[in-house]
């Protein structure tokens, strides 16, 4: 009689020194996949082997297990989406509960999966049927077991090795962070952006600082990616996720963020209340466009501005419709947005860390300046914000998919607005405002993630 196996299960690989990699069971799947990174074919005695890195808990990728084995085959696999990719096939055996069998196994990256493993219909063939309904049939290992089996790789470091990649080390934010990292522990490397470049390659994927490889160096990556260099930030941020280096925040996440027109469509998508907004390419529309945003006094916003740079009041519809078509006439493109008159030059910045607010801080323009920020001149003060705040604020990071991030919001007539999500946000002001140690969260952040464990 056949034994029962659940939609997903704990494989074990004593052979690759593998504590436990959760499987999802797949029979509609013909081969077994396992997540691996860094995969290098060699020779040996006449023979292909493959050298290969398995992080086998989702979301951790502290841990890095070194494997080989002999290459028994290679096989073109094709995705659901049609992309066709040629992966080493190892054999192996694995452990399911009780029983002890040998598999064969495509290597591959399976970093953007939920499960870092799938066990596939060869596999499971005349030993087990599978119940979809189930989980952990054959090995139900709790959450302090698999802890267990891991504590010994989470040991073995004394701290994890990150980067902080940015363009100014002797800004406030990036030295409070480096001082933080080191309080903890850990080694942290100042990384400038415009000084690191990468090598693409499907084998054997670079980045390079100054003529050194610094492959496979980090556990982390804390981008801090100025506006200018955007394109070029997310980019090596790109290389190092494929590289399994987690990064703070994703290349997709900050992109999304600085495109202010896509971020306001994304928020109003999501049913998250901004203020009135507008968007034209022709001249001919301006008059309409400021009608639509309840006319003059009104905001005009370049699409990449930050630190309330790019950011006009026009006071009246004339000096609207002025500087709307200058800025079309040099082709810059520009948000038209209502002005929230009852805010009275404040507005709140909810500073969120892995979905939660771990600091807040009201915002006052100097007298005769419509602008809040700090770099505009605008006074910080410690704020308790309301239950609808704090909701507006995680869901705007959510949204975003940014895992740190700077959420504006202003108070209005109609209830809190949210202004615009920064995936940079500085340190200095809600800091000294609050009296907390932001550095130190992000840092906390981090090792949670990476399920890190200070050593006592």
């Amino acid at each position: 009689m056949m034994k029962v196996a659940g939609s997903e299960e704990w494989c074990v690989f004593e052979d690759l020194g593998i504590p436990a990699v959760k499987a999802r069971v797949d029979s509609g799947a013909k081969t077994s996949s396992l997540q691996a990174s860094n995969i290098r074919i060699f020779m040996r005695h006449a023979e292909e082997w493959v050298q290969f890195e398995i992080n086998p808990l989702q979301d951790n990728r502290s841990i890095a297990i070194p494997c080989q084995a002999r290459v028994v085959d290679r096989r073109v696999i094709r995705s659901s989406m049609g992309i066709s990719e040629e992966r080493p096939v190892i054999r192996t055996p694995i452990r399911l509960g009780e029983d002890q069998f040998e598999i064969e196994v495509t290597l591959a990256s399976r970093d953007t999966m939920e499960y870092r493993m799938l066990l596939g219909r060869e596999a499971l063939s005349g030993r087990y049927l599978v119940d979809p309904a189930s989980s952990f049939r054959l090995q139900p290992f709790t959450e302090d077991e698999i802890n267990e089996r891991y504590a010994p790789y989470l040991k073995q470091k004394n701290g994890l090795k990150i980067a902080l990649l940015a363009s100014n080390p002797e800004l406030y934010s990036n030295k409070r962070i480096m001082e933080a990292a080191a309080a903890r522990g850990h080694e942290i490397v100042f990384l400038n952006v415009e000084l690191a470049y990468m090598k693409l390659d499907a084998n054997a994927p670079e980045i390079r600082y100054r003529g050194g490889n610094i492959l496979g160096e980090f556990d982390a990556v804390i981008p801090r990616i100025k506006p200018s260099v955007t394109f070029y930030g997310c980019a090596l941020i790109r290389q190092f996720d494929y590289l399994g280096v987690y990064c703070q925040n994703a290349a997709e996440a900050i992109s999304q963020s600085r495109d202010k027109l896509f971020a306001s469509q994304l928020f109003s998508k999501h049913d998250i209340h901004i203020p009135i907004t507008g968007f034209a390419k022709s001249p001919n529309d301006t008059k309409d466009l400021i009608r639509m945003v309840n006319g003059a006094p009104l905001i005009i916003k370049l699409l990449e501005s930050t630190q309330g740079k790019g950011v006009v009041l026009a006071e009246t519809n004339k000096a609207a419709e002025s500087v709307i078509n200058a800025f079309k006439s040099v082709q810059t493109n520009i948000l038209v947005q209502e002005f929230i008159k009852e805010a009275n030059g404040q507005d709140i910045r909810c500073f969120v860390v892995d979905g939660k607010v771990v600091a807040a801080m009201q915002r006052q323009a100097e007298k005769g300046e419509f602008r809040a920020n700090i770099h505009q001149g605008g006074k910080a003060s410690k704020i308790k914000i309301t239950a609808e705040e704090r909701k507006l604020a995680v869901k705007a990071a959510r949204v975003l998919n940014l895992s740190v991030a700077g959420v504006d919001i202003i108070r209005s007539n109609r209830g809190p607005l949210l202004l615009e999500v920064n995936s940079s946000p500085g340190l200095e002001g809600i800091e000294q405002a609050t009296g907390k140690d932001i550095a130190d969260v992000m840092i906390r952040a981090i090792e949670k993630k990476l399920r890190y464990q200070p050593q006592d």
